[in-house]
């Protein structure tokens, strides 16, 4: 059987491999050089499940049961025209994906926006990159989330990793650091803290006092870089007048990190010729995770760092195409290109491309907790239409989301399995899934990949693409406006994307398949990519970087009497997301196949509970049951639980809703919670 070149269907380093049918191998290629992570390693294992959807499901009495492909499609085409004669255009609500390629995100948009005429589309990358998002428009003009390649990284004396843990979440990008002196900020000891020089562990909720305490010191010991500050960027006076109040034994109090680590983390980067500063989603993940991310930000424009071939600021996204996913239109107020939905210009250049009138195309609508939440009340969507998400087990507070999917006059869930979204659904689609269809996604250095097919899907089975197309023309749309090739939507989307920030205009499928490393803005077939933005200048108008005049508020939620303990969420190795794809390979279920919570060993006892036992950890919105797991290096005023199970094991259950005001980040890192012990005779 011959071979085909492609990439991981799970986070976003997507890392090179090979596949002959179902079977993987790794190659070659710059982020990964040959390795894969269990999860890579396990891939093929989807594409031989048991358990594959291949024939649509309609809920006939309350049951789902099988329908055919035009049954189905005339059943959801019905309901929805009913919908939007009665309540109008707002009453369908679409969710999609950060795992959906370029061709997908794009072409959900433009359903959205011209076959719906719905301003109500999100995605669920709002709960992964939008805080690191938001931070990166303010102060650089662009939002890449590595400006630079990862392969620049191993020529970098100091890293300082911000919420990060990619020896479990992403481990072949960790061969890129091994070089360098490592700064880890996190509050619990994690495996990439165990390889960190430093370990900073600061409360959680806390990372902006960090930041600005380790910014005090960088000034006052005489790092800052003021020929840099005041060359290439605005802003550092305003920023500094707050800083200024921050001195290390402050900052101290607040977090819990030694002053003299805060100077000695200082003084490492001061000096380093090549350093880097990364965040991810342990500093991004709160109500404040904009303002936090604009604090370690300012740290990087201090240094000088940003901009500066060998060294820079970036963020580590999350989702196989969490950078694609939020650049051409499946965002609440976006618009090819990384456009904005309510600029005039953006909109005339975007409606020319689709063919429709610039008046025709609804505005900004509501983000994605705001728009989960919003279903099936009086002023909300009565319909919504799911594509490449389990909201049920992703969502903060997900018993309410729960509630509210159950409001709704009628659900559709585009999937290849029956997620614990899909189960909820009132028709229910087979839809294909990595590797049985071409598409391009984008990484997390801006690089587009082609991820190209390896094998046949099920009889049965349709592309996104088709369903779009056909849900499309049964509304009325005229059916070449929805085309059903990856290749043709991509051709469309370079004409979208073109002189936008993204700008794809001069990628095509054919240099993609030449091996062509191409980082966008890729401007004309015969530009060669951007592969390290802002080395000259930075986005905005005037070329300069801005400071972010940011103070600590911290976490929207405290301990008390009643919860007086503090929970984060995380990934573990073994799995990925929601767990839909993952929870379905026996490898690692066997390793991890239940829900844990991580307890110090003396709360774990004040609290009755026994290392193996389980727990109730509550929360002031709902509780959830976990095996106990004992960790010593943990703080004792802290638990941990990962997010990857469903039912009574979600960890969002527990979950804070408070949104960051301007990414509209949920608050999922950081709540208040008791600990109590589950009987297990009487729960059996």
């Amino acid at each position: 059987m011959p071979h085909v070149d492609t990439h991981c269907p799970y986070c976003a380093l997507q890392c090179g491999m090979r596949l002959e049918g179902t079977r993987v191998a790794p190659r070659d290629f710059p982020v990964n050089a040959g390795g894969l992570c269990q999860k890579g390693w396990t891939s093929g294992d989807l594409l031989r499940g048991g358990d594959r959807l291949t024939t649509p499901l309609v809920r006939r009495g309350g049951d789902l049961a099988p329908a055919s492909w035009a049954e189905a499609l005339d059943v959801v085409a019905a309901r929805l025209r009913d919908l939007r004669s009665r309540h109008g255009a707002d009453s369908v609500a679409v969710f999609g994906g950060g795992g959906l390629t370029n061709e997908k995100a794009y072409l959900l948009g433009k359903f959205a926006r011209v076959a719906l005429g719905t301003s109500q589309i999100d995605y669920n990358g709002r709960f992964c990159m939008s805080s690191a998002a938001a931070a990166g428009l303010k102060a650089f003009g662009a939002d890449r989330g590595l400006p630079f390649l990862v392969t620049d990284l191993a020529g970098a004396d100091v890293v300082l990793l911000a919420g990060a843990n990619p020896a479990e979440t992403m481990p072949p990008f960790v061969q890129h650091v091994r070089g360098a002196e490592l700064i880890v900020v996190d509050p619990r000891r994690t495996p990439t803290a165990e390889l960190a020089g430093l370990h900073l562990a600061p409360a959680p909720g806390t990372d902006l006092a960090l930041a600005l305490g380790i910014l005090h010191a960088v000034v006052a010991e005489g790092h800052l870089d003021k020929s840099y500050v005041d060359l290439r960027t605005a802003g550092f006076d305003e920023a500094w007048r707050i800083a200024a109040s921050w001195w290390p034994e402050r900052a101290e109090r607040v977090t819990g990190v030694s002053a003299a680590d805060q100077r000695r983390a200082a003084e490492l980067l001061g000096n380093a010729r090549n350093a880097y500063v990364l965040t991810a989603r342990g500093t991004e993940q709160h109500a404040t995770g904009t303002a936090t991310v604009g604090g370690w930000i300012n740290l990087a424009l201090a240094l000088g760092l940003p901009g500066r071939s060998g060294s820079g600021f970036g963020c580590l996204t999350g989702q196989g195409n969490g950078q694609g996913g939020r650049e051409h239109g499946q965002k609440a107020d976006q618009l090819p290109g990384y456009r904005k939905i309510d600029d005039p210009a953006a909109r005339a250049h975007v409606a020319g491309v689709w063919g429709v009138a610039p008046e025709t195309l609804p505005g900004p609508g509501r983000s994605a907790t705001e728009l989960l939440d919003a279903l099936g009340r009086d002023d909300g969507p009565k319909a919504l239409l799911v594509f490449g998400s389990n909201v049920v087990v992703s969502a903060p507070r997900s018993s309410a989301v729960q509630d509210r999917l159950s409001a709704l006059d009628f659900l559709v869930v585009a999937d290849f399995v029956l997620s614990e979204t899909a189960e909820r659904a009132d028709v229910v689609l087979p839809v294909m899934q990595w590797a049985e269809e071409d598409g391009t996604l984008t990484n997390l250095e801006g690089r587009i990949l082609l991820r190209r097919k390896a094998v046949d899907a099920p009889a049965g089975v349709r592309s996104d693409l088709d369903v779009l197309h056909d849900l499309a023309t049964r509304l009325g749309q005229p059916a070449d406006r929805f085309p059903t090739h990856a290749r043709e939507v991509f051709e469309e989307l370079r004409k979208a994307s073109k002189g936008g920030a993204a700008d794809y205009s001069g990628i095509t499928y054919d240099r993609l398949r030449s091996g062509e490393e191409l980082h966008w803005p890729v401007p004309a077939e015969d530009h060669p990519g951007t592969p390290r933005l802002f080395l000259d200048r930075f986005a905005h108008p005037d070329g300069r970087a801005r400071f972010a005049a940011v103070d600590h508020t911290g976490p929207a939620e405290l301990p008390d009497a009643e919860f007086p303990l503090q929970a984060t969420t995380g990934r573990v190795l073994q799995h990925y997301q929601s767990g839909a794809q993952t929870r379905r390979i026996a490898e690692l279920v066997d390793v991890v196949g239940e829900v844990f919570v991580e307890v110090h060993p003396e709360t774990a006892a004040r609290a009755g509970l026994e290392d193996g036992g389980r727990a109730c950890v509550r929360s002031r919105r709902g509780e959830t049951v976990a095996r106990v797991r004992c960790v010593g290096s943990l703080k004792p005023d802290l638990v941990f639980l990962p997010f990857h199970f469903p039912g009574e094991g979600r960890a969002n259950l527990l979950t804070n809703p408070a949104l960051d005001p301007v990414s509209r980040m949920p608050e999922f890192k950081v709540c208040a919670v008791a600990l109590s012990k589950v009987d297990e005779e009487v729960d059996a």
